[in-house]
């Protein structure tokens, strides 16, 4: 592997959560580059509280500990920026390019979900420590599901696999290495506002929201409209009947292409 900040791997048979793992020990003083990779968690956490556990073995689930300078309306781009290289690492080792469902989950080439991501920040940390410490954590579905016959009632639909969008048996090992690599040169970008502003304008090309009838969630309201843009900043843009909205933070649901 090219040679990166990532050289810290902790590797674990099994593991509540690599997030949470990695939270505790950057409260411990942790530097940034420490990676936490686990063949199953069981308790494992998507956005908004949702949880998510597949068979032991079958999927990538790491997380990285971060320290960028960023300040608190563009940390979300921590999250961009391993959503990209994880988009980068599987396009290398199936030479399909997945898309990115802003803010960040990945999906195959019918909508469905491959690979989500969730950043937790500790904005309590000592100043002395260096800059908030952020975790990002990617799941990325490799062997599971095998098949739609593996997915319970709820996921019918609306998950998938490396395996079954490509019929490829990928090593996780592999993909782990192809991550970290992508990885590095775009965390190395986050330190400056041309290197944020051109992960921003990577992860708009990248972003299959665009053009889709999409509902937004807030934390106090709704509403739907046709997701336009990404900001330089990262941020969506939403044509909506009252007018274009500039959307931070929420939760986003694909209703139909535009049209």
């Amino acid at each position: 592997m090219v040679t990166t900040r990532f050289t810290d791997i902790r590797r674990f048979d099994t593991l509540d959560s690599t997030n949470r793992y990695l939270l505790d020990e950057a409260r411990l003083g942790a530097p940034e580059g420490v990676v936490a990779v686990a063949d199953h968690q069981h308790a494992g956490r998507g956005r908004l509280g949702r949880s998510w556990e597949a068979p032991a073995g079958a999927n990538l689930l790491v997380s990285v500990l971060l320290r960028p300078e960023l300040d608190p309306e563009l940390r979300h781009l921590a999250s961009a920026v391993v959503a990209l290289a994880a988009s980068d690492a599987i396009g290398g080792c199936t030479g399909r390019v997945p898309g990115i469902k802003w803010p960040n989950d990945l999906l195959g080439g019918d909508g469905r979900k491959l690979a989500g991501v969730l950043a937790e920040a500790d904005l309590g940390s000592r100043p002395d420590q260096g800059p908030p410490p952020i975790v990002v954590g990617i799941g990325i579905n490799v062997g599971w599901p095998a098949s739609e016959a593996d997915l319970p009632p709820e996921l019918a639909g609306s998950a998938t696999s490396i395996r079954m969008e490509t019929g490829q048996d990928v090593d996780r090992g592999q993909l782990l290495d192809g991550l970290l690599t992508a990885l590095e040169p775009r965390v190395a970008d986050l330190g400056s506002s041309d290197g944020r502003s051109g992960q921003a304008a990577a992860f708009r090309d990248r972003c299959v929201t665009l053009g889709q009838r999409v509902r937004v969630t807030l934390a106090d309201r709704a509403f739907e409209g046709t997701a336009v843009d990404v900001s330089p900043e990262g941020h969506l843009v939403v044509d909506g009947d009252g007018g274009r909205r500039t959307v931070v933070a929420g939760d986003v649901v694909h209703l139909r292409p535009a049209g």
